[in-house]
């Protein structure tokens, strides 16, 4: 399979494009395109929209129905985003501007505490249900609003995000403030989540920050992420908490594993590997999304466990092998990724094993959008298409990333 007719700039083997035995890229790329823009991204536009009060409602059964209209921060911010970032990226579509923006207004007026502090929820109608104590309300309400000034020009929405940008940044050593339950002094523990949202959100409101500022940023992500949540005494794995020395904790946090995390954030850094010119950055992080999907992968009923011991021991999580819909797509993404840059086989063998799965299992091929929550043996176990954690993100932005990495890949030949 391997041939001398390289592709100079990523090191794609064109006989591996031509010959790999189910990579009809085209035909690949025309799916995700298809599925993004003819089924998914029309269910939200419209099921979710709140056209009396503002927002959206994220609650939606497998028909679209509304059965539950509180409103999660993350969740409003997160469709902010979406259709802020398609408009400015796929195509000027004038109900796309207008559903982030009526999002975006209704996040404005009752998302933050007027200090730039987001709620974690509001009732339907805006008013406060729980308080400022989750970091990622802060960060996908910066992800918003950074693309909704870039849709708009608005600079108010440049003010919001860059505020609450800085937030973020005051809150690294301990995100929930006086919401943390944690006795402190015992065992202090850091969570690999933050830095590895930050890896992403640096880059989303690039266009905000000073170019000083931007890069310090980025060094400390990727030096958390890569020096000290990844462990190469452990074969190469990413864990989900460790003291704050950086050492190992044997506790039920300091053995946690969450692969799809890990997985996620490999893409975040390969596209920060793109652009820094580090290849080596980007070939760490291919080979770690390999090790941790091997990791991670159900050998029994395949595709990827939620939660897992390090140790092997029972995870505290009752809901430790469910398969999430959210772990697979972004599996997809950093798999084609890892292809598209260092030209690894091994990433295509595994996004056939990982696309096989997604598409069998959580797609719903008699309703528009897909599944989030399977049993272990893949099995719906609830077939809501939206809910508390559960919006318009990780389907709709996996798809548009496979898609256009799929036609990046055809355009590299």
């Amino acid at each position: 399979m391997k041939s001398s007719n390289k592709l100079v700039a990523y090191n794609i083997d064109v006989e591996d494009i031509n010959m790999y035995k189910i990579m009809n890229f085209k035909e690949l790329a025309d799916l995700y395109k298809e599925e993004l823009l003819e089924n998914v991204l029309p269910f939200w536009i419209k099921h979710s929209q709140d056209k009396e009060f503002g927002g959206y409602f994220t609650c939606l059964d497998r028909e679209g129905n509304v059965f539950d209209t509180d409103k999660f921060i993350w969740l409003q911010g997160r469709e902010v985003w979406m259709f802020s970032m398609l408009y400015n990226k796929v195509e000027k579509r004038e109900e796309w501007l207008e559903c982030a923006i009526q999002g975006g207004e209704f996040l404005k007026k009752y998302g933050h505490d007027g200090n730039f502090n987001w709620y974690f929820s509001l009732d339907r109608e805006g008013n406060p249900l729980v308080e400022p104590y989750n970091i990622f309300s802060y960060t996908f309400a910066t992800m918003a609003f950074g693309q909704l000034n870039l849709a708009t020009g608005n600079e108010e929405y440049a003010d919001i995000a860059r505020k609450t940008f800085e937030v973020i940044l005051s809150k690294v050593d301990n995100p929930k403030g006086k919401w943390n339950k944690l006795y402190p002094g015992t065992r202090n523990l850091k969570n690999f989540a933050l830095p590895m949202i930050l890896c992403n959100l640096a880059l989303e409101i690039e266009h905000l920050l000073t170019e000083e500022y931007l890069n310090k940023v980025i060094d400390s992500c990727i030096h958390e992420v890569m020096d000290v949540f990844y462990r190469p005494e452990l074969g190469g794995i990413i864990v989900e908490n460790v003291l704050d020395n950086g050492d190992l904790s044997d506790s039920f946090e300091g053995r946690l594993m969450n692969p799809g995390h890990a997985i996620e954030a490999m893409w975040f850094i390969m596209d920060l590997g793109k652009r820094l010119n580090r290849p080596e950055l980007i070939e760490k992080a291919k080979n770690t999304t390999l090790t941790m999907l091997e990791y991670g992968w159900d050998k029994k009923y395949g595709g990827v466990f939620y939660y897992m011991d390090r140790l092997g021991y029972p995870p505290q999580q009752l809901e430790w092998d469910q398969k999430l819909w959210w772990v697979h797509i972004e599996s997809l993404i950093s798999l084609l990724k890892g292809y598209q840059l260092t030209g690894d086989i091994k990433c295509l063998e595994w996004f056939e094993k990982v696309h096989a799965y997604t598409w069998e299992h959580f797609k719903d091929h008699e309703h528009p959008e897909w599944f989030g929550y399977l049993n272990r043996q893949g099995e719906v176990l609830l077939p809501l298409k939206g809910g508390k954690w559960k919006g318009c993100f990780h389907v709709p932005r996996g798809l548009y990333q496979c898609w256009t990495v799929l036609e990046s890949i055809l355009n590299q030949k």
